[in-house]
This record gives structure tokens, sequence and C-alpha cells, in this order.
């Protein structure tokens, strides 16, 4: 008989979790103003917030902590970190950060200005935010098949070409440069395929324009071109990652998703004027040139995680089990975007709380039900991230309205995932019983969805 799916790794340490009552989450959340990010870390049960720094190191990771070199200019562990980030990229110029949010504020600090317009695919919440307080405009070229969240699309995650070349004919002048997400997160977790990526480069370079790929979950990207596209089904990972990162002129990185490390990023380019430019903000904002925002320690875990995760069974471990959720939801009829992603479970909000109008907020409505109903701490990725348009000030209705559930790595196990679903499916069985949303009490003018102070109507 065929053997079943197993992980390919073992567990060797653990971290107790502590069950609640639904009384105590009802305080608890009510002393957040009903924003999960308020929450306390032991009021969780499970906690798929996010895949951000939140997933378990190896053995070699910690073992390559314990020999990181922290001197304060040219350690040893920043060089064995360009190396593999070039041997991956093919990238020359790197500049290490503590998070991606800094990388983009680095390297925006350089390249963008008030006026610029900054095309893209589902520009995500930092990267918007960065672009936008720069009084420049992040204009979303995605595919219109992303907004189906039933449809079956392979790539749901591509820029559609035609949108590109329609922002460029019009506004060239003002375009710094193109920003492509790989895997594209507010889209629901969807991959850019390998073809869209030489279309983007070709339209980059008729209209003589550099392309940046946010590429926080770039090998869960490999992983699904190698599994959809015909043409790379023999390939490495690693091969798949090097003709990726042909096609862009830099990239910003969040190494707290794809990276498997706690905290750290990077900026890394091919080109020497944007290495430059970049450097002159990066000392003043992170620190020096071969520490940046990370400690050796960090740089020298973050090295031997790019090389892990850049493994095929590495990604299929983590990214099978994000589709062993996506059946138990099947099994309970939930929608979700459509076909699974590589980092989560995005819910469908608009469809599973119907009764409920979009100026409530759906989605953060249902991660408010998920988490009373069993401790599973969501986030809502929908009309609150979406923040307000900065000239109107209206709310941004146009996109989906989800409640993604981010899946830690080498975290939880199915039975945890077993959990999570039965709780949605308790949910989703009382939907038609849920008519009201929240109100917003407090929002900051940018990123809201942090620090928004909410109120449930009915």
């Amino acid at each position: 008989m065929e053997l079943p799916f197993a992980e390919s790794w073992k567990i060797k340490m653990v971290e107790p979790i502590r069950k609640s009552t639904r009384e105590e989450r009802e305080q608890w959340l009510k002393d957040a103003d009903y924003n999960v990010f308020g929450l306390r870390s032991e009021h969780v049960y499970i906690d798929c917030l996010t895949d951000s720094g939140t997933g378990a190191m190896s053995d070699r990771q910690w073992a390559a902590m314990m020999t990181g070199d922290e001197s304060y200019a040219g350690a040893r562990s920043f060089y064995e970190l360009k190396d593999t980030i070039k041997r991956i990229t093919g990238f020359d110029y790197v500049l290490p950060t503590h998070q991606g949010r800094a990388a983009e504020n680095v390297l925006f600090s350089f390249l963008v200005k008030e006026g610029d317009i900054v095309p893209g695919n589902s520009h995500f919440d930092t990267t918007k935010g960065h672009i936008e307080s720069r009084k420049a405009f992040a204009i979303d070229c995605t595919v219109d098949e992303a907004k189906n969240t039933q449809l079956e699309v392979p790539f749901k995650g591509n820029v559609d070409l035609n949108k590109l070349e329609e922002v460029l004919k019009k506004d060239a002048d003002k375009v710094p440069f193109i920003i492509v997400t790989i895997t594209n997160n507010t889209a629901g977790g969807q991959p850019v395929s390998m073809e869209n990526l030489r279309g983007v480069r070709k339209i980059a370079d008729k209209y003589g324009k550099r392309v940046i790929f946010d590429s926080a979950r770039f090998a869960e990207n490999a992983y699904f071109i190698k599994m959809r596209e015909p043409e790379f089904k023999d390939k490495t990972i690693k091969e798949i990652c090097r003709e990726m990162f042909s096609y862009a002129d830099g990239m910003t990185m969040s190494s707290k998703k794809d990276g498997l490390v706690n905290m750290g990023g990077f900026i890394a380019t091919k080109w020497e004027d944007i290495y430059e430019g970049a450097k002159l903000f990066l000392i003043p904002f992170e620190g020096f040139l071969t520490y940046g925002g990370m400690n050796g320690r960090d740089m020298a875990a973050l090295a031997v995680g790019l090389d892990e995760n850049t493994e095929f069974d590495m990604l299929q471990t983590r990214i099978k089990q994000v589709e062993y959720l996506a059946k138990k939801l099947d099994e309970y009829g939930i929608p979700y975007q459509r076909p699974v992603g590589g980092h989560a479970l995005f819910i469908d909000a608009d469809k599973v709380l119907d009764r409920i109008p979009k100026e409530e907020f759906p989605a953060q409505r249902l991660t408010i039900e998920l988490y009373l109903e069993a401790g599973v701490r969501g986030c809502e990725i929908g009309y609150l991230l979406a923040d307000r348009d900065p000239v109107t000030r209206e709310n941004r209705f146009g996109g989906n309205d989800f409640l993604r559930l981010c899946i830690c790595r080498r975290t939880y196990t199915d039975n945890h995932m077993d959990v999570i679903a039965a709780a949605l499916k308790n949910v989703y069985d009382r939907r038609h019983e849920i008519t009201r949303g929240v109100e917003i009490v407090w929002e900051a003018p940018l990123m809201r969805h942090f620090t928004v102070k909410l109120k449930p109507l009915g």
C-alpha cells in the first residue's frame, strides 16, 4: 500500500499552551477593544494571527546561533548570510534590516517620492503604508480572478499585464519601479507564475523600469511553480528561485517567513546605484552596513534557514498542513480563497457572514467570533486592513474581505488543525444568527488595523 505523508522533521522541544473559558475570552476581548492584536499571547490557545516570526527554528539554526559573530563591522556572520543570499537569488548587494517593513522603509526612502505611482499585485499593508506615507500612490494590478474566491485558478497572485501596461502608458514618468509580491498575501496567499514574472520583466524593460520583489514567501512561490507549471516539475526549488529572481532588479525580504527566523530582514539587489542610495538610509535607520538591524547570531540562523527552506521536503511538509486544514473546511462547506495558498487559509467573510453589510466589517466580526468560540486567533485581511483612500478618506471596499488563518511553520500538529476547523464549523453553523458587525471607535491615520479600537454592533 502507498505510505501516508509524514512531516520531514521530528519534535525536539515543546511549549505548553493553555485553554480558557468563553467567559474569560469575552473579558479579554473587551479589554482589547475587540482588536485581536491587543490580546496577550497567553490568552490565545491556537495562534493563527500570522506566520511572521512565529515558526520553530531547527537544530542547525540553533547551533549556528552559538557561533554567530557579533562584531560591529565586518562580522563573519554577515558574509555567510550574504553568500547564501547570492547563491539563492543571484544578487550581489545585500543590506540587512531588522524585518521586512524596515527593508521597505530604507529602500523606499531612496526610491519613492511625493506624487509617484507604484503599480503591483495587491501591495500588503506595510508596503502600501510606506508608499502612501510618502504621499505616493499604490496601484493594484492584480488579476481579476483573485476576487472570485471559489474560482480554481492556479496563479491568482499574478499581475494583470494589461492593467500594468495601462498604468505605464499613462504615467510612466511617475513610476519609480514595479513591485511584485511573491506569494501574493492580500489576494489569499496566492502564487505568481514564472510566465507572469517573465511578462512583467518584458513590460518593465519596454518602459525602462525596474522590478522589485516583495519576497517574504518566495520559497513557497517557487514550490507552487514547481507543482503547477509543467516546465518546472523536474527543477529544484533553488533552481526555480534563481530564475524567479533573474527577472527582478532587487528585493525586500521579511525573513520572519521563508527565512525561518523570529526576527530579521534584508534588501538585496544587482544594481550598485540602488545599493549606494539605500545604504545612506540604512545607517541612520537600522545600523552599520554589515549588521543593519540584526545581530550576528540571527544572521547566522537566517543563513541556515534560507538554505533549509529552499528544499522541497521542507516546503512540502509546510504546505501539506495548510492543505490538510483546507480539506477539513471543504468537508464543512466553509468558503475560502481557492485554491489553497501557501501559508494560510483565507476565509471569505462576505460569504460566511452574508447578512452583515460591508460597512460593518464582516471579516473582523468573524475573527472575533472564532476567538470567542475556541481561543483561536486569526487576522482580518480585508476592509479594515485596506485603510481609507488617502485622497477621499473613504473606506476602501473594493477588495476581498478575509479572515486569514496563518499556519506557523513547524509549530502546530494536525490535531490543532482539527480544533481550528471544528471551531470554525461551529461559527459557520450559526452564521445566520450573526447579523451585525463592528464599528470603529478610534483609528490611526495609517495602517489602522494594528491598533484600531472597535465596538460590536448588536
